[in-house]
This record gives C-alpha cells, structure tokens and sequence, in this order.
C-alpha cells in the first residue's frame, strides 16, 4: 500500500488493466439490472400477478417516503393537485426518466413518460410497473384523499411511451377501465 493508501501491490497493472476495459457497467446500470432480474426472477417462479403484490409492498413504502421528502420540503401538511402533478414528474426525473404533464384537472391527472427510469431492463417486465403505480398512487391519495391508477400504455409492455392516468374521483361501477385505487391512510 503507497502512503496515499493506493494499492501499489503486484497486481496493480493487472487491476489498472481491468479498470480500463470499456465495460459499460456502473452502480446505477448494477441497481437497474439487479431490479430488472429480481422481478423476472418473481413473474417466472410466483407469476405475474404475485411478483406485481411483491413489487406493490416495495413501492407503497418508497412512495411515503417520498411523500414526505416533498411535503417537508415544501413546509407543507398536504400538496394541491397541481403540487402532486409537479411531485411526480420531478421524482421520475430524478430517476432519469421522461415523464411530463400532459394534462390536469379536477378529475385526474394524465402523464406522459418517454424513457423508462429502468431503461431497456423493463421491457416485458410488467410487474415494474406497480413501482410508479404504487409510488404515484401513495403521494396522490396520502394528498388528495383518493387516487386510482390506470396506466393504458407502458414501455414495458412494448408501447414507445407510458401513459399515467391518475383519477382523483371515486370508480364508477360500471366504469370497465382496468385501474388500481388508493386511499390516504396517514393522519397528516
């Protein structure tokens, strides 16, 4: 070991020599393929509908988690409808995502998503969709009192976009939309 505290040992040229093959490999790309193979691995040995409640639980308590950061930084106890629109979109950029606005109103919100945070990894893993289902459906129900996600197109599913709908009204009964529903179970 040098003084700086570098490996100076006899391997070192061959650890630089391995250091400097172009392998596009880093943490993030590490986490992405590690989730995508994790939700693989659920659909293949539990199914599809299984591995999306496995994926629900995670993205429940990612989403409070979130909520809170948002709140917090905003020095408020709930966000209004256009501050949970702005939330969304600002966390899903943070992951490097392409999600925009493309409409809001008293009834819902609609998004738009042109790059999957999860890259390509999340083709035909659908179940990963229950991430930004369950994330966005706990910071809009946990604000707005209720929420009910539909996501009609998703890259996972071979769609070139994602289409987020977020309804902020109760289902009609004989409103056939396949749709997950939310409520707020915080106190504040």
């Amino acid at each position: 070991m040098s003084e700086d505290g570098e490996n100076t040992g006899p391997h070192e040229d061959l650890t630089a020599a391995f250091a400097a093959l172009d392998i596009d490999r880093d943490r993030d790309r590490f986490l992405r393929e590690l989730i995508g193979e994790l939700s693989e691995t659920l659909e293949n040995v539990v199914g599809l509908s299984e591995a999306a409640g496995f994926i629900a639980v995670v993205g429940a308590r990612i989403g409070a988690m979130m909520d809170r950061d948002y709140r917090d930084a905003l020095g408020v106890e709930r966000m209004e409808v256009e501050q949970v629109a702005a939330a969304l979109v600002d966390l899903k950029q943070r992951l490097d995502s392409g999600f925009s606005i493309e409409s809001i109103d008293d009834s819902k919100i609609v998004l738009r998503n042109t790059r999957c945070p999860f890259g390509e990894l999340v083709k035909g893993r659908t179940s990963l969709c229950m991430m930004t289902s369950n994330v966005f459906g706990k910071i809009a129900a946990e604000n707005l009192g209720y929420a009910r996600l539909e996501i009609p197109e998703s890259i996972a599913q071979g769609d070139q976009t994602c289409r987020v709908i977020v309804h902020l009204v109760p289902k009609d009964k004989r409103d056939p939309e396949p749709a997950r529903e939310y409520f707020a179970v915080s106190d504040g």
